[in-house]
């Protein structure tokens, strides 16, 4: 399982990397594709109130009332048509691919098996409603499909009589059976509303809409989509007296269909059980040895809220206080929520290497790797440096391997992520001379792996969010590098060029 997740998150990693040389980390729609799936489904949903507003619900008109629409309101009905359409198509592109990248990245265990798991209803009704729609047009195709799915449907053997007998003849197909298709059509997308809205409940600040710029640029596309290739029926209206074939299936709704033709029902049924049951079995597979959640040490916290503040999951609350002390609020940390990437000890005023009359304890921290131990391990690859342009990289689990870029003047300290850095530790291994520069590595540019990590971290450092790196830092001898992992070779050349500008370095001396 590692080695395909690997594969594939060099393979996505690769596509990511091309794209922000066309559309900027900013903009690279890969670092949004659950925004861009609630986009394209209030295009969906906008579209096809239009559409709805025109049409005739009874099988008699049905297909007529979409041919008027699309060749009577060319340049408004064909085209919202057609938006519609590719709408939807595009929900179900930008879906898949969020599904393979969260799986890629490992996105899915822990307490992220929520969101995993809500994901895939939300997939089903993308499917229903989507099927659905595509019924509703009554043509060729609508045909074919209506008989396919009640058959399919029929396998389950759990209807008094079989549905599909409602299409054995134009006689047995009512008018109240089609109204009961529109409501289907109509009730799936508002339950889809309310499964992302269940689906978002353990994401803080989730993002919900894309840039606009993007947006824009998404609009233009499936306008220009609709113009060049508008949507249109296929074959002429249903005629239940004849067999539909040579129809045109839609790959990212149909694709199951051609296997009805070659399997039976129930062997269909019981691959694509399956295949739920797995999917959902992902963030348990293999057994994860979960961290140890952050803790609180109520001596050592005074209520400020920052770590409530900076925590991505909402896994931080403040509450009343507990010990008895001045001060009025506590955090509270939820276990089953906290990821423990550590931010909440980045965000920690108490964090601070500097002391020395005391244990070193912070107001909260992680169990299995504490702030004592990151001043151990800093204090332990800065003891391996030698030569005079001394670098130490601080790195995350997430981002460029930064153990791979030690050398005899390189160390590396990794951690879970680039966030849980206090930003006295720069200060420190400055001002007590553990390295000549220091290094700050994260995952890439708008793909940070807890979500806030680098965006915490970076207006740590520009002293624009507590808590701030203090102005006594030279800033010439602070580096910020934010890579994919495979743009190690930059890396590598980025930290020997910044080497190699330090004050009292090899070339500075020759020069």
């Amino acid at each position: 399982m590692r080695r395909v997740r690997q594969a594939l998150r060099g393979a996505l990693e690769a596509v990511e990397l091309a794209l922000d040389r066309v559309f900027t980390p900013a903009e690279n729609p890969f670092y949004q594709l659950g925004a861009l799936g609630i986009l394209f489904l209030w295009v969906a949903f906008v579209s096809g109130v239009y559409l709805y507003i025109f049409f005739d619900t009874s099988i008699v008109n049905a297909y007529q009332s979409v041919e008027a629409l699309t060749y009577g309101q060319r340049y408004a009905g064909g085209v919202i048509r057609s938006l519609h359409r590719y709408a939807s198509g595009g929900l179900v592109l930008v879906m898949f691919v969020h599904l393979l990248r969260e799986f890629a990245l490992g996105r899915l265990r822990g307490m992220r098996w929520f969101s995993w798991i809500t994901g895939l209803p939300v997939m089903v009704l993308i499917y229903v409603a989507g099927i659905g729609g595509y019924w509703l047009v009554w043509d060729k195709l609508a045909q074919y499909i209506a008989v396919a799915t009640t058959e399919w449907l029929d396998a389950l053997q759990i209807f008094g009589e079989p549905i599909a007998r409602n299409f054995l003849s134009p006689s047995a197909l009512s008018d109240r059976f089609f109204t009961l298709l529109v409501f289907l059509h109509i009730a799936a997308p508002v339950i889809l509303l309310f499964a992302l809205w269940l689906h978002l409940q353990r994401i803080s600040r989730a993002k919900i809409w894309v840039s606009r710029r993007l947006s824009l640029g998404i609009g233009l596309m499936l306008v220009v989509l609709s113009l060049i290739k508008p949507a249109i029926s296929q074959g002429g209206p249903a005629n239940l007296a004849i067999e539909a074939t040579d129809v045109g299936l839609d790959w990212f709704y149909l694709i199951a269909y051609p296997l009805l033709d070659l399997w039976r029902g129930s062997l269909l049924w019981a691959v694509g059980t399956t295949m739920f049951v797995l999917l959902a079995a992902l963030p348990w597979l293999p057994p994860l040895r979960r961290p140890a959640p952050a803790r609180v040490d109520l001596a050592h916290c005074n209520g400020c809220t920052r770590c409530f503040a900076d925590c991505p999951f909402g896994a931080i609350q403040m509450a009343p206080r507990s010990d008895g002390s001045a001060f009025t609020q506590e955090a509270v940390v939820d276990e089953d929520i906290c990821v423990s990437c550590g931010i909440c000890v980045g965000a920690c005023p108490s964090s601070t290497p500097f002391r020395r009359s005391e244990e070193l304890k912070t107001g909260i921290d992680l169990p299995d790797y504490s702030l004592r131990d990151l001043r151990t391990r800093t204090q332990a690859a800065a003891r391996k440096l030698s030569g005079r342009s001394r670098v130490l990289i601080f790195g995350c689990d997430h981002g460029l391997p930064v153990n791979r870029l030690e050398g005899t003047n390189v160390g590396a300290v990794s951690l879970p992520c680039i966030a849980m850095l206090p930003p006295s530790f720069i200060d420190y291994a400055l001002s007590h001379g553990l390295a000549d520069g220091v290094v700050i590595s994260g995952c890439a540019e708008g793909n940070c792996y807890n979500r806030f990590g680098i965006q915490w971290m970076k207006a740590r450092i520009a002293r624009e969010r507590d808590p701030y790196l203090r102005r006594r830092v030279p800033r010439d001898r602070l580096l910020q590098i934010y890579l994919s992992p495979l743009q190690r070779r930059q890396a590598a050349r980025r930290i020997a060029e910044f080497a190699a500008r330090l004050p009292g370095s090899r070339e500075e001396d020759a020069a």
